[in-house]
Parts: structure tokens; sequence; C-alpha cells
């Protein structure tokens, strides 16, 4: 085992090792916040003394015993949150002492409703477009009541002065994220779809937030030294594969793993999706009054949710060209009818481009692998 395959195991056995370290967190007095969307200000909950942890939600295994109480034709990711929920599988939510929702989609919304009989849930009224004059204004509103919320349940003051120390800490270790993906940007693809998942996990489940910076760094560092020693870890004559759509989870793998099968001849570049570049990307202001930076980040996020939503094009755009993407793959859940809905713009702006493009519509289980395996298979081929 070489150097670099070190570091990817060492951050293996971190988010392996996450479980623990939000109990021992927990322990020391410290307040958990459990999340499920990149809409959530993990700047606030930072300078409140929290902890921001992403709750489970990316299995089939809970999914039965949340059709007890949900309908069967729904997302399944939100059934798969609520039912980690409802039987207490999930460490992460087994030690929050609040969870923070948003009303992105109808199905969500309602599942907190649910979910706030398990534990105590702050929904924010998530505007549903950026292009009403209001919509900042709303926005920035429940970016201040959740302050208020977050200051009255731990009992603690949130400052500028702390705020704004969080918001450099979350740029930072965004900024190290960013510069891990834009290893893509290289001529040669230097790491694997699977391997920048374990770093996006291992960023999301590291909660000594220095330590990850450096690990993040270091591992960059090292990648672009065996790069320019002429090292090549991955087929150099592989195509070059953009991954967009629904949140990529342990369970979406199977897409990846498709997509980088010897027969495909393909490998995943990049992720716009969401907590991969479409929350690394974008910046928090470190200019002005730190409740406006947050506001205006946050509803910039380029969600299918918001009608219209352009930016999400133009980030696909930016990075279709700066990745020399040679093909997109949407990624669409079941019942997720916002991506599905907007794929087909997607899909005419792209096909305008002359850039190939596939959405495929998948669930967590793992029935439809060959089914998978044979559609991007043939996508690799028109290649």
């Amino acid at each position: 085992m070489n150097d670099i395959d070190e570091i990817f195991e060492e951050m293996r056995e971190g988010v392996r090792n996450a479980p623990v370290a939000v109990k021992e967190l927990k322990e020391a007095g410290r307040p958990i916040v459990g999340t499920y969307c990149t809409f959530t200000p993990w700047e606030l909950i930072n300078a409140a003394g929290g902890i921001a942890v992403s709750l489970c939600s990316t299995s089939e295994k809970p999914i039965s015993a949340a059709e007890k109480h949900l309908p069967r034709n729904l997302c399944p990711l939100i059934k798969s949150s609520y039912g980690f929920a409802l039987t207490d599988t999930c460490p992460y939510f087994h030690f929050c002492d609040m969870v923070v929702g948003e009303t992105t989609c109808d199905g969500k919304k309602k599942m907190y409703e649910l979910l706030d009989a398990l534990r105590p849930t702050h929904v924010m009224q998530l505007p549903q477009t950026t292009e009403h004059t209001k919509s900042l204004e709303l926005w920035k509103y429940e970016i201040i009541r959740l302050k208020e919320v977050l200051e009255e349940r731990f009992d603690v003051r949130i400052t500028d002065e702390k705020l704004s120390a969080s918001i450099a800490l979350r740029n930072s270790i965004n900024a190290a994220a960013l510069r891990f993906y834009n290893l893509s940007t290289l001529p040669d693809a230097v790491v694997t779809g699977k391997e920048i998942m374990l770093v996006s996990d291992y960023l999301k489940f590291t909660f000594d937030y220095e330590k990850a910076i450096a690990s993040v760094n270091a591992l960059t560092d090292r990648l672009l030294e065996n790069y320019m020693e002429g090292k090549r870890r991955v087929n150099v004559a592989t195509h070059r594969i953009l991954i967009t759509g629904c949140p990529m989870g342990k369970s979406l793998e199977k897409v990846v793993e498709a997509i980088e099968a010897p027969e495909c001849a393909s490998t995943v570049v990049g992720f716009e999706n969401c907590g991969n570049l479409k929350c690394a990307h974008y910046k928090v202001s470190e200019d002005i009054p730190p409740i406006d930076a947050l506001s205006e980040k946050y509803l910039s996020i380029p969600c299918s949710v918001m009608s219209p939503n352009k930016e999400r094009i133009k980030l696909l755009r930016h990075y279709i060209k700066k990745y020399r993407a040679d093909g997109v793959a949407e990624v669409i859940l079941q019942a997720c009818h916002t991506y599905n809905v907007e794929s087909y713009s997607v899909r005419t702006v792209l096909a305008g481009d002359g850039a190939q493009y596939i959405a495929v519509e998948t669930d967590y289980s793992q029935g439809d692998v060959g089914q998978l395996a044979t559609r991007l298979g043939a996508f690799a081929e028109m290649l």
C-alpha cells in the first residue's frame, strides 16, 4: 500500500468511526444537530457550539418500516430518512438533540411533521424562487429565526464574531474540497468517482475540522506530486463522466460502479450534486455582515426545487467545460418530481451544446444493477 492508499484508508476509517466520534462529542456536552440538506446553514450550528451531522437517508433497509406511515410511491430518500429515525437505527439521529429541516419538496416538509414526534424538528421555510424581490428578505428572516432557536435551545449567544469565525472555517473546508475536486481539471483523470465520494463523506463525518482540512489538502498535494512524476492511478483512455441530479449516497455507488466498470471504460470526474460541487462552489462572503452573507450564499444553491433554476444550467456548463466531460449522467430518484421534470430542460440545453447526456431513474435497491450496467454501457459506447 502506497502513501496515497494509506491516506484514503485513514479517511475510510474516519467515516467508519464517525458514530463513535458523535457519541463522544455528545457525552462531552456538545449539542448535536441533525441535518438533511445543503440548504441548512452549517455555520450557524457551528457558531452555537453545535455539531452539524448529516443524518442517515440512503439505504433501503428501513424503508419498509417507514411505509407503515408514508405512502409507498414517495421518494426513497424521504422514506429512508424517516425509516432510520422511526427504527432508531441511525446513530447520528440517536444522539442528536434536534433536527433542522427545510421546505424543499412537498414530501420532505410533510415528513418533518411526523419526524417532530421523534425529535424536536425546526423547519426553515425556503423560498421557491430566487427571482422574487422578497425571496432574499424571507430567507434572511429564516436564518435569523434559526439563530434564535439555536440560542434558546442550547442557551448560547451567537455573536457576529462567532459567526464570522464559523464562516471562515466553513470556507476553508469547502476550499479544501474544491481543490481536491479540481484535480479533474488535469488532462488525465487522477482519482475515481468512488474516491471522490469518499473524500466528500470524510469531510461530512469528520468533526475535527482542522484535521480534515489538513488531510484533504495533504491528499491533494500527494496526488499532484504523483501525477507530475508521470504516474497514473486511473486509466487515461477512459471517457470522462460528470454526474448530476439527486443527492448521491452509499446506495447510489452502484451508478458509479456501473460507469467505472472495465467494460464501460469511463471515469467519473465530478458530482454536480447536493453536498459536492453544488455546495463547495459557492463561497460565503467574509466582507459583509455574516447574516447577510449566509442568506445570500444559501439562497444561491441551484437546487431543482427552485423555479426557475437557471443557475443549475450555468453550473453544469461550467464544470462540463472545466472538467472536459465527455458525457453527463443524471441520477434521478424515483418519485423525485422536481429533478425528473427538470431533466427535460437539462437534456435540451446540453443537446444544444453538443454534450452527451443520459438520465437514469433508480432507487436504493440493488435490483436494477444489471439494467444500469446495460444502459450506462450503451451510453459509454456512444461517446
